[in-house]
């Protein structure tokens, strides 16, 4: 009976100590419970950069287009109705899209019923002037006999008396007069049938000229690749890929490209509040989406001066290109890629992660761990990137800092920095404080 009741005391003496130590922890100590999740002061160069995701395009290309003079055919929409796999590739030479040749098809029996009717219309016009030249040549002939005639009337008229001979000279000379206007006339004549052949020469000429385009156009509706490549399809103004069913026209006929692999470049979109610290020489590191394991280094090569709102977005944005200084058998037009653009270093400073950074009241201050004791200390920062901040004042490096309030931080003490290194306060607003 007596060893029970021995044990029993162990036991309550047991847990009364247990409980004083916690309470003496938690008295001594607030936020304890937390005290693992904590990182340490570090010195270093200090990074800030502008995170956006991006498209890998080629620098240098060649575009696969409908063809060009369709303008000139009068043939203004087009219709993709096949086109080969994007990715896949091709030699020179080898098919890489058809157009649709219905409406191409109509334009050509119009133009070739155009060039018969001018056709006949030539050769009708040959025959007149051929039957009118011939016409007068033959009231020439008739004219030459007449005024033979009236020359051998006047010869005969001589021993006549004078009254005939004058009318015999009269006759003569009308006739003489008539010969030689009726060969001004078929000069005339002649000159008139060269202008109207010239006429429905050229409109025959033009018509032809019209089937010739048409027909050509008709053939560049099999649309070949002009070198050796991988086709990569075009985009259109929405974003969308061309492809089968897709329009072009004589203003936008391109189909597909055929990419320089080994100049590449990411084309980024950077927000109208960042922009401003984007310039061009500024180096970037490219990841890729499909292979986080890999990184490129880039180079900022332009910064567009204009902004524009992208399709389902309503804040404005600025293109950017990165170059990509490396080459690598992986990288392909249209993958998705994450930039980080280097805008800043600070060298040798102290940072802690962002996450350690806490305030209140217009106070910026790290929960400090010292030892088992847990403090408030107020801070100075400086430059931020997304994972880290960097401190001007208030830490020593090495120094730990929690990562996460402790369970009732209002009860920590808060250990102010000296007036002379405290940040500037806010500027007050005059018109507002007036009114």
């Amino acid at each position: 009976m007596d060893l029970l009741r021995q044990r029993w005391f162990k036991i309550a003496a047991l847990i009364l100590a247990l409980g004083l130590t916690g309470a003496w922890l938690l008295m001594g100590d607030t936020g304890a419970a937390d005290a693992g999740v904590v990182a340490r002061v570090k010195r270093g160069d200090f990074h800030v950069g502008v995170a956006s995701s991006g498209e890998l395009r080629a620098r240098e290309f060649v575009q696969i287009t409908a063809p060009a003079n369709s303008q000139q055919a009068e043939v203004y929409q087009m219709k993709i109705s096949s086109i080969v796999a994007e990715g896949t590739v091709v030699k020179e030479g080898d098919i890489v899209a058809e157009i649709d040749r219905s409406t191409v098809a109509n334009k050509l029996a119009e133009v070739s019923l155009a060039l018969q009717k001018a056709e006949a219309v030539y050769e009708q016009a040959m025959l007149d002037s051929t039957l009118n030249l011939s016409k007068a040549r033959e009231d020439i002939r008739t004219m030459e006999l007449g005024l033979e005639e009236k020359q051998l009337a006047k010869e005969q008229a001589q021993y006549e008396a004078p009254t005939v001979r004058r009318q015999a000279e009269i006759d003569l000379e009308k006739a003489d007069r008539a010969l030689a206007q009726a060969r001004l006339d078929y000069v005339t004549k002649t000159e008139q049938a060269k202008a109207k052949m010239r006429e429905v020469g050229a409109d025959q000429e033009r018509q032809r000229n019209r089937l010739r385009v048409v027909q050509t156009v008709m053939e560049g509706f099999t649309i070949r690749a002009p070198k050796p490549g991988m086709v990569i399809y075009v985009k259109e103004w929405n974003g969308r890929k061309r492809t089968t069913g897709s329009q072009v026209s004589p203003w936008d006929p391109a189909v597909a490209t055929l990419p320089d692999l080994t100049l590449m470049e990411s084309i980024t979109y950077i927000n109208e509040i960042d922009i401003r610290k984007i310039a061009t020489g500024q180096t970037a590191r490219i990841t890729l989406d499909s292979d986080p394991s890999k990184s490129f280094i880039g180079t900022v090569a332009g910064v567009a001066n204009v902004g524009e709102q992208r399709p389902n977005t309503d804040a404005k944005v600025f293109e950017v290109k990165i170059t990509i200084a490396q080459t690598d058998t992986t990288l392909r037009p249209g993958m998705t890629t994450g930039n980080q653009i280097e805008v800043a270093v600070a060298k040798d400073v102290l940072y802690i992660p962002i996450e350690a950074l806490a305030g209140a009241e217009g106070v910026q201050f790290v929960y400090l761990k010292s030892g088992s004791t847990i403090r408030r200390r107020e801070v100075r920062t400086g430059a931020i990137n997304d994972d880290e901040v960097v401190v001007l004042y208030g830490l020593e490096e090495g120094d730990q800092v929690l990562l996460t309030p402790p369970l009732t931080p209002e009860k920590l003490d808060l250990v102010r920095l000296p007036d002379s290194l405290r940040p500037p306060p806010a500027p007050v607003d005059s018109a507002a404080g007036a009114r």
